[in-house]
C-alpha cells in the first residue's frame, strides 16, 4: 500500500512518544488534508462559471428549493449555516451579479423572498451539473462501494458533531 505524508508524521510519533496512540492523528490528518486538496478541485471547477464555493452554495439552495426557486434570508441561513451579517452580504453581491433578486414575501409582507433571476438560474443549471461531473472526477480513485463506505462512514461521525 501506497504511503502518505500522514504516514510518515505518524512513524515519527510512534518512535518518538510510544507510549501514545496517535491513530486519531491518522484519521483526522487525513481528513483535513483531503478537505484542503478537494476544496482547491471543486473552487478550480467553479472558476470556469466566475463562481467561488460559498456563491455556489446559495444559487445551488435556492436551486434546490424547486419551483419558483425562492427561499426567505432565515431558510438560506439554515440550508448554508452562516451568519445573517454574511447573508446579507452574500445576497447582496449575487443581486448586483444579476444572478438573484429579492422580492417581497406574498404571505408576509414585512419580509423578502430571495429568488434566483433568469440569469442565476441558467448559470447554476449549467454549474451543477459540471459540478458533479467534477467531484466525480476527484473521487474516480475509489470504486462506487468504497465512496459508500466512507459516506457512511463521515456520516457517522458528523451526525455525532451536528446533533
Amino acid at each position: 500500500m501506497a504511503m502518505d505524508k500522514v504516514d510518515k508524521i505518524l512513524e515519527q510519533w510512534q518512535r518518538e512518544r510510544p507510549d501514545l496512540d496517535s491513530s486519531p492523528m491518522g484519521v483526522i490528518g487525513r481528513i483535513g488534508r483531503l478537505a484542503h486538496h478537494l476544496e482547491r478541485g471543486v473552487n478550480q471547477g467553479l472558476d470556469q462559471f466566475g463562481l467561488s464555493n460559498w456563491s455556489f452554495d446559495v444559487l445551488a439552495a435556492l436551486r434546490r428549493a424547486g419551483q419558483p426557486y425562492r427561499l426567505s434570508p432565515n431558510a438560506l441561513l439554515q440550508s448554508l449555516m452562516i451568519t445573517s451579517g454574511t447573508m446579507t452580504n452574500r445576497i447582496d453581491h449575487l443581486e448586483r451579479a444579476g444572478l438573484v433578486e429579492r422580492g417581497h414575501n406574498p404571505d408576509d409582507r414585512r419580509s423578502v423572498l430571495i429568488s434566483l433571476t433568469p440569469s442565476g438560474l441558467e448559470l447554476i443549471e449549467r454549474a451543477v451539473a459540471a459540478h458533479v461531473a467534477n467531484e466525480h472526477r476527484l473521487l474516480a480513485e475509489l470504486g462506487a462501494a468504497d465512496r459508500e463506505l466512507l459516506a457512511g462512514l463521515l456520516r457517522q461521525l458528523l451526525v455525532k458533531f451536528e446533533s
